[in-house]
Parts: C-alpha cells; sequence; structure tokens
C-alpha cells in the first residue's frame, strides 16, 4: 500500500493512515455507517491515537477489556455516533482477523484468487454485509490497486467506472459532495417506495390522501 494517495477522510492524518494501514481502512469501512463518511474514516486515526500508536494492531485490540475500549471510542469527540456498540464490532473483526488472518488485515486480500473469492473473504468479516464487502472490493480496486480477475463484476455498481456511490469513489471534496448527494436521493427513494407499498394498489393505505368519492347531499 505504497504511493497511495487518499481523501476519504478530508483529514491529511488520517487518510495518510488509511494510505498506509490495511486494518485501518477494514476498520473506517466497518464504521462507515450512520455518520457521516469524514467522521467514520477518521475514526482508525483517533483510536490509533488514543491507544498511545500510530497505526491499528489488530491482536491489541482484540485483547483490549470490551468496557475499557468502549469507553476509549466514547471519549469526546466519540468515534462514532454509537461508539458502544461500534467498539464491539470492532473487537469483533480484529479477532476474526486474528485467529483467521493471524491477525494481518491485508491477507483478507493478498492471495485472493478472483473477486468471487475475494468478496466471499469480505462477506465472513464480523460486520461486514454484501453491500459493505462489495464497496470495499471497489475501494481496493480503484484506490488501492488491488484488483483480482473479476473484481469489479464482485463489487456490482460500486465498481463502474466513474460512478459517485461510495467511499471508493472519493478522490477530494468534490467527489465527497457528490457521493453524499448519491446516498440522500438512494435514501430519498427508497422513502418514498416505502410510503407507496404502505399505500398499497388503490393508495389507501396509512398515510395515503382519502379519496373516498363524497356523494353530494341531496336538499
Amino acid at each position: 500500500m505504497d504511493d497511495i494517495t487518499l481523501r476519504i477522510a478530508q483529514q491529511p492524518e488520517a487518510d495518510a493512515l488509511l494510505a498506509r494501514s490495511p486494518l485501518a481502512v477494514l476498520v473506517g469501512t466497518l464504521l462507515d455507517q450512520q455518520v457521516p463518511m469524514e467522521w467514520a474514516f477518521t475514526g482508525p486515526y483517533t483510536i490509533a491515537r488514543r491507544m498511545g500508536g500510530d497505526d491499528l494492531d489488530a491482536r491489541e485490540i482484540a485483547a483490549r477489556d470490551p468496557e475499557s475500549f468502549a469507553a476509549l471510542l466514547s471519549e469526546k469527540p466519540a468515534v462514532h455516533r454509537y461508539p458502544g456498540s461500534m467498539a464491539k464490532r470492532v473487537q469483533e473483526l480484529c479477532r476474526h482477523l486474528v485467529e483467521h488472518y493471524d491477525g494481518d488485515a491485508a491477507a483478507v486480500w493478498r492471495d485472493a484468487g478472483s473477486g468471487a473469492d475475494l468478496l466471499r473473504r469480505l462477506e465472513e468479516l464480523p460486520g461486514y454485509g454484501r453491500q459493505k464487502s462489495q464497496i470495499f472490493v471497489a475501494l481496493l480496486g480503484k484506490r488501492y490497486g488491488v484488483r483480482p480477475e473479476g473484481w469489479r463484476e464482485a463489487a456490482g455498481p460500486y465498481g463502474e467506472e466513474g460512478a459517485r456511490r461510495s467511499a471508493a469513489d472519493v478522490t477530494g471534496p468534490g467527489s465527497l459532495a457528490e457521493v453524499r448527494a448519491f446516498k440522500q436521493e438512494t435514501k430519498r427513494a427508497a422513502k418514498a417506495a416505502k410510503s407507496a407499498k404502505a399505500a398499497g394498489p388503490g393508495g389507501t393505505g396509512p398515510g395515503s390522501p382519502d379519496r373516498t368519492v363524497r356523494r353530494p347531499r341531496q336538499p
């Protein structure tokens, strides 16, 4: 992961850590939900500093007392909107890495034989569902040059050239704004679809306008 320049966290020290640390980018992606992207990807740098180091260590995090680690993430400014639950997820991720990859985060993708193999490995990580795993495949391919055969297909729509869907597409403030706008529109569309579904075919479900035809009163 040499000679990589990132602008995801929009904070030089945090982005530099993401560029050089496989575990940091795994943790940042894990944190990237229900908070602004910059907040999530600054998290690994904040955790490292509070632990007294300049990088994250999977073994050290996995062995940490859960309550003290949750308290560390909860210090103001908090690492996440839900620091307690995210502290648990970060520790679960690190324990998985210790158990299956000897604590080496980069081993998750270093010898992946294909994009499908890489996606499968990521989906096995605690806290990584299909969408987050596809985003990470795209992030590796677009920003880190990790491109096993079929990586774009494995990443789904996030692997598309020129997309503005996720952290994989952020190269600066402009593209960050585009990604944020895409996410907001996706949420708006999902909310509208949910409302339409609740309304039902006739449009008379909960929250729908009352379309009852009223007969005029006879004189």
